[in-house]
């Protein structure tokens, strides 16, 4: 049985009274991370894969554990398919300077895409001529796969997109994207920050080349993250830095690179950070993520529909709360989002976001919208009674406002 009450004793922040409702920016971290990675710094401070030393050994052994424990919960392979990366836009980034461009490439991407799997592909067409094709959606985001079939051809070099939209909430169908890219010879890269905290992660199955993900939205610290890659591809693609601890060898007339992950890994790395991240997975992991994913998919249902029996707000996305996450962007009548998001915040104690989070296009193009939109968005240890909380602050802003 999942007991939320147990979950939410180990998130200290949660007993000050605050309604956390902004897990898309940033999850909380439960107390087992943090001590995690106290006892990094009070038990074994030391550099990894470097010294001899007992503290090194120690902290060598806990760092690839944490790379093994995430390839677990990814069904990744092992380790080496997961080089850790500081969160989701580095690890766009590495493939983005990864890959030997030409020009007459193609990228294909969505509208929907948060700045880092979209402005990233606008440089690398800026500085290589590779062609960028973006395709649509509906309103709440829906896509149909013939149009990606329009324009995924054989000049298409790589095809990215979102499995969740941090505004929509809608998921994304990428495995069967995956297979049209696949078929004309491109590499298929995932945006994994908002699904996989929420959604069981199956690497194997989803069948992608590249998948980007960060630690801080998924209960592990600031700094951590991680970018699956493909076995067939992690000695083709270029580390995006090298240096220490990169190499196996070097001369004066050259070197040769280190296995994966070290070799994408270069100088030293955010140790405590990565550990935390290790553990959070144990964490989720104990929880159980089909759990999570149902008893979000409630949390979900409540959001939605009680927001939508609310006249004033309009909500964006699919209206089937089936179809969507625990992410929910709205509006309140005329309000700006951010007043709407400081009024939560100083009367009720809820924090929410507000703005055009990060999806600029999403925002102009697809929802027409001057401002942007308030996000309310759950997370596990987020209750029932909790977004009851919003519902009635809502309502007391709209009668504080007419």
């Amino acid at each position: 049985m999942y007991d939320v009450q147990r979950i939410r004793e180990d998130f200290p922040i949660l007993k000050k009274g605050v309604v956390y409702l902004d897990n898309a920016a940033s999850s909380l971290t439960p107390e087992q991370v943090v001590q995690k990675e106290v006892e990094f710094y009070h038990e074994y401070r030391a550099n990894v894969e470097r010294g001899v030393h007992r503290l090194s050994q120690r902290a060598s052994q806990e760092y690839e554990e944490a790379h093994e424990l995430v390839a677990g919960f990814l069904n990744a392979g092992s380790g080496e398919n997961v080089p850790m990366m500081r969160n989701t836009t580095e690890g766009i980034n590495f493939v983005a300077n990864a890959l030997d461009w030409r020009k007459g490439d193609k990228i294909v991407t969505t509208i929907i895409e948060h700045h880092s799997d979209f402005i990233t592909w606008l440089r690398v067409a800026r500085r290589y001529g590779v062609k960028v094709e973006v395709v649509r959606s509906d309103v709440e985001g829906h896509f149909d796969l013939s149009d990606f079939e329009k324009v995924i051809d054989d000049d298409t070099r790589l095809v990215a997109s979102t499995k969740v939209s941090n505004v929509l909430g809608c998921i994304v169908p990428v495995e069967e994207i995956a297979k049209i890219a696949h078929e004309h010879g491109a590499y298929m890269l995932v945006d994994g920050a908002q699904s996989v905290p929420h959604l069981k992660t199956d690497l194997k199955k989803m069948d992608v080349d590249f998948l980007a993900f960060s630690g801080h939205k998924m209960l592990g610290p600031t700094g951590s993250g991680g970018l699956y890659i493909r076995s067939e591809l992690l000695y083709e693609v270029e580390p995006l830095n090298i240096g220490g601890g990169t190499i196996s060898n070097v001369t004066l007339e050259g070197y040769e690179l280190a296995r994966s992950p070290l070799r994408f890994e270069a100088g030293t790395p955010a140790i405590a950070q990565v550990i935390g991240l290790g553990e959070a997975v144990r964490y989720l992991q104990r929880v159980g993520m089909d759990d999570i994913e149902r008893y979000e998919r409630r949390l979900t249902e409540k959001l939605v529909q009680g927001l939508s029996q609310i006249n004033e707000i309009k909500i964006y996305g699919p209206k089937d709360p089936r179809e969507r996450l625990g992410i929910v962007s709205f509006n309140v009548g005329g309000l700006n989002p951010h007043d709407v998001a400081l009024m939560l915040d100083t009367s009720a104690n809820i924090a929410v976001r507000s703005g055009h989070h990060c999806a600029l296009p999403l925002k102009d193009e697809l929802l027409k919208l001057d401002i942007g939109t308030a996000r309310a968005s759950t997370y596990l240890y987020n209750t029932e009674g909790e977004i009851e909380q919003l519902l009635s602050a809502l309502e007391d802003i709209i009668r504080s406002t007419k």
